[in-house]
Parts: structure tokens; sequence; C-alpha cells
């Protein structure tokens, strides 16, 4: 679901996706390249942990209150590093765009959580992972980028390959795939308004306000919505907002190790390890469709990747 992705455009696999006219030759090791991919399958496997974490906490609580209290957890606990490290991060020079950003973030969220209502695990993550291709696309109109014919050709596969999953025999086409399709519509304006913000602010500054909307929209509907949980739920809730803030320390992790170029095309490992999840928490076994589509949608991804970005030697 990613609901958490990374706070700037150098800390997020999809960003890479993002067109870039004068992209740089890099020379990396051996060693930090192997470092970046470990992170990056580090974020890839927390991403499915959220997801299934998520899906298991649906069952009895409201997704209104399992955001807000995932959200409080990553504010508490980012709030308390700046205000120990440097307490001026917390302004930002682009407010709004920082809080659209937010609010953009807080509806992949809902609508991911929607989605995992009503939909296996696998079929979800397949769908939400077409929202790269989708940026590359909406770079047209939001970043006056021009986007090559092999960058739509990677849209029609991946919404093809989105397509032979939901059209599967049996298959639901109905509430569950569109929230998932709202949700990659909304991970992708996250990472275009993420993207606008690169040189406004402070890394820190922008994982601040990560979660200023998801905690501010979802109180306001607690006093309706919330349930009083039991430890082990509200346990649950907690390791659910540490995880997030922790992928998000993978992802820049990642980055920072090597190019985002070589590695971002490892965030694909999310739907392995959706289908491990799916089959070990949820006793679900991923059907032909789902392989077949899933396995187009990446295909696709990649091809956006290696349109994007000059992969150098290492």
């Amino acid at each position: 679901m990613s609901f958490s992705l990374a706070t700037d455009s150098s800390a997020n696999p999809q960003e890479a996706t993002l067109p870039n006219r004068s992209l740089p030759t890099f020379h990396v090791s051996g060693f930090a390249l192997r470092a970046g991919i470990f992170w990056m399958l580090a974020a890839t496997c927390l991403f499915a942990c959220q997801d299934a974490t998520a899906r298991v906490l649906l069952r009895t609580y409201p997704a209104i209150e399992i955001a807000f209290v995932r959200y409080l957890v990553h504010m508490v606990l980012v709030t308390g590093f700046l205000a120990w490290y440097r307490p001026q991060l917390v302004r930002s020079r682009r407010l709004g765009i920082q809080m659209l950003r937010s609010l953009f973030l807080l509806g992949a969220t809902l609508f991911a959580m929607f989605a995992l209502e009503k939909m296996p695990l696998v079929d979800f993550s397949a769908i939400v992972w077409i929202a790269p291709i989708l940026v590359a696309a909406l770079s047209i109109p939001s970043l006056q980028e021009k986007v090559s014919k092999a960058l739509w050709i990677s849209l029609c596969g991946g919404l093809a390959g989105v397509w032979i999953i939901v059209g599967a025999p049996g298959a639901d086409f109905s509430s569950g795939v569109l929230f998932s399709l709202l949700a990659a519509i909304a991970n992708a304006c996250y990472q275009i308004t993420t993207r606008l913000l690169h040189s406004a602010d402070s890394p820190l500054t922008t994982l601040f306000y990560t979660a200023v909307a998801g905690v501010l929209f979802c109180a306001g509907f607690l006093p309706i919505t919330a349930m009083i949980p039991d430890i082990t739920s509200a346990s649950m809730m907690l390791f659910l907002g540490i995880v997030g803030v922790t992928s998000h320390f993978c992802l820049i992790r990642a980055f920072s190790a090597a190019p985002a170029n070589l590695v971002a095309p490892f965030g694909y490992a999310a739907l392995p390890w959706a289908a491990l999840f799916s089959v070990i928490v949820f006793g679900e076994l991923p059907n032909l469709p789902a392989l077949l589509g899933s396995s187009l949608i990446v295909a696709s991804g990649l091809l956006v990747y290696r349109v994007r970005a000059k992969i150098s030697p290492v």
C-alpha cells in the first residue's frame, strides 16, 4: 500500500520514475550497491508488513482509527527527534504544498485500507504498484515534462495488468478495485508534490509534515468512529506506526547507499513480499491471473525506470 513512502525524491522508489532531463552518470562500489539493495528489500518487506497488519486490524477497527494511531506514532517520534536535533526544521518554506502532500498520502492510506477490507492482499498490492507508471504520466501536466512513447506503452501495459487481475473469473470489479486505483492515483500525486518540495525544505521537515494531515483529519472523526482497543490490538496499532517510520528510515538508507536508478527497481520486491504475507497470514494463494497481471505491471514499471534512468555499470 505504501502508506509510508519516503520523505524526498531521493528516498522513494516511485520517485525515481519522475522525468529528469540531465541525469548524471553514477559509479558506486559493489558493497554500496549491495547495501542499497538490502535496505530497499527491507523497506519493501515493511510495506507488506504494514498492509498485512492493517488488514488484520480492519477486521475489528475502523480505518480512520487505525490511520490516526499510525500517523500519531509517526508524528510523536519525528517531533521528539527534531526537538532534540534541530527544532527549527519544523518551519516550512512551502507550507501549502507540504499540507497538500500530506493530504495525498492520507488519501492513499485510507483508500488502501478501504480496499484491503474487500480484496486479497496480493491483488491490492499489484494494483497499487501501478503508481510509478502514473507518476510518469502525471508529470506531463504537473511538471511540464515530456514523456516518450515508451512510457505511454508502459502505462498501457500497467493498465492491462490491472485488467487481467480484476477481469479474472470470480473477481469483484467493485469498490475494492476502485479504492485500489484511487490509492494508486493518490500515491502518484503524493510523489509529484514530493518532487515539488525537493529544493524547498529539508527531508526532515518533509518527514515531519508527512503525518500532520493524517493526525488532524482522523482526530476529528474519532469521537464518532473510534473503538477502545484491547491490549493486543493497541500493540498492533503501535507496531504499525513504528513500522511506518522504520520503512522511511530504510528507504533513506537505501538511496543514500546507492543511486536511486540502481536500487529503485527493487521496490517491486513488495509484490513477492505481499504474496508471502498473504499465504502465511491469510492463507490466500495467488491465482494465475493475479500472477500474470502482477508480472505485466512489474515489467511495465521496470520499463519506466529503464527509459528514465541511464543505468551505468558498477
